[in-house]
């Protein structure tokens, strides 16, 4: 088997596209990435709920284009509007851990 020396790691690649971690452009990456993550829990908690984006937006009272930004990470949301979806609108639970 032959032994490729151009194999990089993940933190490599990342410090290659978008800079060492505390530049500006990683951390607009690092900002997106974490919109992205959550708005795939809540697409994956609504899913499990069994529950379409209509259906949360109106319990939730917001509107259901504004779900489908969330979901697809387009649309910053604060922590109100994430306790709102999560807790009031799925019943579920949000627990925040900071490192």
């Amino acid at each position: 088997m032959k032994n490729n020396k151009k194999i990089t790691t993940f933190d490599e690649h990342l410090d290659s596209r978008y800079g060492p971690i505390g530049s500006d452009k990683r951390t607009e990456f690092e900002i997106k990435a974490k919109a992205f993550a959550i708005g795939e829990v809540i697409k994956e908690e609504r899913r499990l709920a069994h529950m379409t984006q209509e259906e949360l937006a109106q319990k939730t009272g917001t509107k259901k284009s504004f779900i489908s930004r969330i979901e697809n990470g387009h649309s910053d949301i604060q922590l109100s509007t994430l306790y709102r979806l999560l807790e009031l609108g799925l019943g579920r639970t949000i627990s925040l851990t900071i490192q």
